[in-house]
């Protein structure tokens, strides 16, 4: 999936000679809490967030402080045919709740933290009825292959896959599955040597 498919196209924006009062002005009509600043050409020139405004609010009343000392001035961007995965890693690593999409140096789009988990929900099907099987399963050649034999020949239809992250070499597996009984599938690993740490039907 590519940051294209998530992006909200063509935001709400502003332009550099804004005022503080006008930006949280847009914020909060509009919902949002993260403006794009732009200049003709839809050129990128900044980014600004709800939350640096609202912090220099005070400070501007009492000193001269005006929009454009609020403006992220280089912010981390992202390519709209970037993967979703690189933008969902920038937002980790940068710890920031979204960012403009930008192409050739002109604003596209802005993609948040928020369309990220959105996506992760509907790829892992979270929000559709479903079961599970959680199983211990070790690094060694045949072993992952062997659940998927074992799950798929007792009837359940795998769904996705989430691994459990660590340096352990063994590692949980989740396997989501069409909602089953999972009573068969959990005997049946078990008497492989699979250790099952929990099963929902």
């Amino acid at each position: 999936m590519k940051v294209k498919d998530l992006m909200i196209p063509d935001p709400i924006t502003i332009s550099p000679s804004s005022s503080i009062s006008d930006a949280i002005e847009i914020m909060k009509n509009n919902s949002i809490r993260h403006l794009p600043v732009v200049a003709k050409g839809n050129k990128l020139k900044g980014f600004v967030t709800l939350s640096s405004l609202r912090q220099g609010l005070m400070p501007s009343m009492l000193e001269d402080l005006s929009f454009s000392d609020l403006i992220i001035k280089n912010p981390v961007t992202v390519n709209p045919e970037d993967d979703i995965d690189i933008a969902a890693q920038l937002i980790y690593k940068y710890k920031i709740g979204g960012m403009p999409v930008v192409n050739k140096n002109k604003l596209v789009g802005i993609i948040t933290e928020s369309d990220i988990l959105r996506a992760f929900i509907d790829m892992m099907g979270l929000l559709e009825k479903s079961s599970r099987v959680d199983v211990f399963i070790d690094n060694k050649p045949g072993r992952l292959r062997k659940a998927f034999d074992i799950i798929h020949d007792n009837k359940g239809e795998i769904l996705n896959v989430a691994l459990e992250k660590g340096p352990s070499s063994r590692k949980v597996h989740y396997f989501r599955l069409m909602p089953c009984k999972t009573q068969k599938i959990r005997k049946a690993l078990e008497k492989e040597g699979f250790e099952v740490m929990g099963t929902r039907d």
